[in-house]
């Protein structure tokens, strides 16, 4: 397997520090959630990642079919949870395509999530949902 980008990202404090690229374009102070403050979280970040990189195998399955989509979103619901077994988290991708009908996007977001990076590293260790919404 030919490795296509690598980075790191330092976390100093845990949940209530910062987090800094190696290239210092990531750097951001981090808290709990729900805390407040001018802090994000480790779930807002995984929601942004997993939300752009859906959306980019999402636009790649459309474009290979000629399906426009401009104008597309994809939202990314990520829940932290506590159960006996610890904490875990799930997500619902909600996509949304102007001008397609609903069992369309579903379409494209079941090819997308067969082909984005963050789902296949998901798939089995958390629950992870698809929805379509019209515009």
């Amino acid at each position: 397997m030919k490795t296509m980008y690598k980075t790191e990202v330092t976390s100093h404090g845990g949940r209530e520090g910062t987090v800094r690229s190696s290239d210092g374009h990531l750097e951001l102070q981090v808290g709990m959630p729900g805390a407040g403050g001018d802090a994000t979280n480790p779930e807002q970040l995984f929601a942004a990642g997993y939300a752009a990189c859906y959306h980019s195998a999402l636009k790649s399955i459309a474009q290979s079919k000629k399906i426009d989509t401009e104008g597309s979103e994809v939202i990314a619901h990520v829940s932290l949870h506590k159960g006996d077994d610890g904490y875990m988290l799930s997500a619902v991708l909600e996509v949304k395509i102007p001008g397609l009908d609903e069992s369309q996007i579903m379409e494209l977001a079941e090819a997308a999530h067969q082909m984005c990076p963050y789902s296949k590293a998901t798939r089995g260790n958390i629950a992870v949902d698809l929805k379509a919404t019209t515009v």
